[in-house]
């Protein structure tokens, strides 16, 4: 089948371009879901849909392959869904805006999916070919890994009989992953009270940030929006008196944030001097995040006179003592692997509520009980205010294994095509085969996935030359799996 696009291979794409017409953000995988069903439908295929959206599509072994070993391929349907400031796009009811620059496939104003979009794409398009030798294929499309992990929590693996697992949710083209991330999220709620302010009410934004993975960046030192903001309105509390009336900054836990908005009101004498303190700052920020993030910017400004409701003093000191407090970046590197982040938190949401200054964080730790220290940093922090915390989404990590088989027939594969020696790696990120691993303890399974650069982000690019060198990858595999 053809893509709009006219990109090779011509199937994956064709069922990339697919599933973008379709709304499929964490949360919202009904309709793809059932996409799914009506596929395997149509191809007369064995297909399992739990009431959670997750699939199991399952095609036979070709000739000669029959006692061939069982191969799953894994991947998410869910994607990350984030826009650009000025894009109206309703990303819970549109589908996406597909585009090609150069070797990169692209969305126009929002992130394009990728992750895991290919991998999903990869799995219907093997489905759908009558010409791909291979074993029995056992397809497993979950949902919601991007939030809390919640469709491999609850799957039925019962349908499957391979021991062998291909995730294709990683990004980076050459490595091949043997282990990764536990971590959890932390919700913390603090009570405010308000009362009405009277003065001039001044909006500051803090924007431009490149934002990302908070597995896949946290170690690039890139800014986030939120702890700048929290910056900000210290360095402004302690020169000028001003009440907080709105603040807000993220949307997902596992995205480092890339904007914050605050309204504020203050005296019209210090509308002035509250200008310098935030252009100064400015000047400094941009300075120490030069590299990370070059198009840094925080803006002051005063929009009108008025009353506005705010938070009172006591809730404004303790909003603004979470703010420069809560953990964020790296924690802990490795000392077992050159070059791995071993602990890190990502400070994702933040959102100042009627009633409620509402924060939740990402933790990640290849450690146990380096996850859990960080925790309980963020609990006493909660208690110390007088805020509630409450841990969910809480995940295992992938334990490399020593004796894995796949690894090295994927490797000697890779090897074979593209004369290259491919680099075997843990990563800082969550992947779903620490959950597979705990269902199936005798599991043995591999991650990669084609280039894809600045995922959960609108600069989200997949390589459409690594796209069909991974297919190759995928194709001959299955080939040798005899």
């Amino acid at each position: 089948m053809k893509n709009s696009l006219n990109l090779k291979p011509e199937n994956v794409f064709y069922y990339f371009e697919e599933l973008s017409k379709i709304p499929r953000g964490s949360g919202n995988t009904k309709a793809v879901s059932d996409y799914c069903v009506n596929f395997a439908k149509e191809h007369g295929l064995e297909c399992h849909q739990d009431d959670a959206n997750n699939i199991i599509i399952i095609k036979e072994a070709t000739k000669g392959y029959e006692n061939a070993e069982p191969i799953i391929i894994q991947g998410h349907l869910d994607m990350v869904c984030e826009k650009e400031v000025d894009c109206t796009k309703d990303m819970d009811k549109e589908g996406l805006d597909l585009y090609v620059d150069g070797d990169f496939l692209k969305a126009k104003g929002t992130t394009l999916g990728g992750d895991d979009g290919i991998a999903v794409a990869y799995g219907l398009a093997l489905l759908d070919s009558d010409e791909i030798e291979h074993p029995r294929l056992e397809m497993v499309f979950t949902i919601d890994e991007e939030t809390s992990m919640g469709g491999v929590q609850v799957i039925d693996l019962s349908p499957l009989k391979g021991h062998i697992m291909l995730n294709i949710d990683s990004d980076e083209e050459g490595v091949f992953l043997t282990s990764s991330a536990g971590g959890c999220e932390t919700s913390l709620d603090l009570p405010v009270k308000r009362v009405n302010a009277e003065g001039c009410i001044c909006s500051v934004s803090v924007g431009g940030l490149m934002g990302g993975h908070s597995g896949a960046e946290i170690h690039k030192e890139r800014a986030n929006a939120s702890k700048l903001m929290g910056r900000v309105l210290k360095a402004l509390a302690d020169e000028i008196d001003y009440s907080i009336a709105s603040l807000a900054g993220g949307t997902k836990h596992n995205a480092i944030t890339r904007n914050n908005d605050a309204t504020i009101v203050m005296n019209n004498s210090d509308v002035e001097k509250a200008t310098s303190i935030v252009k100064n700052l400015e000047e400094v920020l941009k300075k120490e995040y030069r590299v990370a993030d070059p198009d840094l910017f925080v803006s002051f400004k005063m929009e009108k006179e008025g009353t506005l409701s705010v938070i009172d003093k006591t809730a404004q000191t303790k909003v603004l003592f979470i703010l420069r407090e809560i953990p964020f970046g790296v924690m802990a590197m490795s000392t077992d692997i050159e070059g791995l982040v071993e602990t890190s938190c990502n400070l994702g949401i933040v959102d100042l509520q009627e009633d409620c200054f509402h924060v939740c964080s990402s933790i990640r730790s290849s450690v146990a009980t380096r996850k859990y220290e960080v925790l309980d940093r963020i609990v006493f922090l909660g208690e110390f205010v007088g805020a509630t915390v409450e841990k969910t989404d809480d995940y295992p990590a992938w334990e490399y294994n020593a004796n894995s088989v796949v690894r090295e027939k994927i490797a000697e594969v890779y090897r074979d095509l593209f004369h290259t020696e491919p680099k075997i790696q843990a990563i800082h990120a969550g992947l779903e085969c620490g959950y597979f691993n705990e269902k199936m303890p005798s599991l043995d399974a591999v991650s990669f996935g084609p280039a894809n650069f600045d995922i959960h982000t609108p600069q989200e690019r997949l390589s459409i030359s690594s796209t069909e060198r991974y297919w190759n990858l995928l194709v001959e595999f299955l080939k040798r799996a005899k």
